[in-house]
């Protein structure tokens, strides 16, 4: 498959930012508080799963430092977009940005797309500070945020390594076109998710 040009890269995640509020609303559902809830709350979402295990299986394809850098800052990053709403700092866009980053990702993936390190990381990043933010938006004022945040930071972390140990196993048993099929899947549950 061809490269994708940064600027088409650019203009899709423009695009995205664009469209209309999504049905998968997060802020305000479900218990969010305490270490088991923040561990469980990653895994219960499929915008979540999606794209935290995306971004695992696309450091895995890319190979190299990114198998590690790119989940490394999506944690990293997350931690920060968590902490923006309990200092009362509002972030712009999270709910299309969730569902960007699993459909990006997804054709990213599809694609076979190789971006150099410092754009990759920025990109997850972005999506990381969307995701963080959804996390402890949802968290009662009155809730202890440490185990929650916790949690959420080990499940994703278990969710990238899932699926680094998934793009590595694919590329050895079956070649990179399931990982093209993996990609594509995200990407139509992206979709899906954009039309809930």
């Amino acid at each position: 498959m061809g490269k994708l040009s940064l600027k088409r890269v650019l203009q899709f995640i423009a695009a995205g930012l664009l469209l209309p509020s999504f049905a998968y609303a997060h802020v305000g559902v479900g218990e969010v508080s305490g270490f088991m809830h923040g561990l469980t709350h990653p895994t219960s979402g499929l915008d979540h799963v999606c794209a935290m295990l995306a971004v695992g299986l696309w450091a895995a394809q890319m190979g190299g430092r990114s198998v590690w850098a790119v989940p490394l800052t999506f944690v990293g990053v997350m931690a920060l977009g968590g902490a923006l709403p309990m200092l009362g700092i509002g972030l712009p866009f999270v709910e299309q940005g969730i569902v960007l980053s699993v459909l990006l990702l997804g054709v990213l993936i599809a694609a076979a797309v190789r971006l150099p390190l410092w754009l990759s990381s920025g990109m997850v990043g972005l999506f990381a500070l969307w995701h963080g933010h959804a996390h402890i938006a949802e968290m009662p004022e009155l809730a202890s945020g440490i185990g929650y945040a916790l949690g959420f930071l080990l499940a994703t972390a278990l969710l990238h390594t899932i699926g680094i140990a998934s793009g590595m196993s694919m590329r050895w048993i079956a070649r990179e076109r399931v990982i093209h099929a993996a990609g594509a899947g995200i990407a139509l549950c992206g979709v899906y998710l954009a039309v809930a």
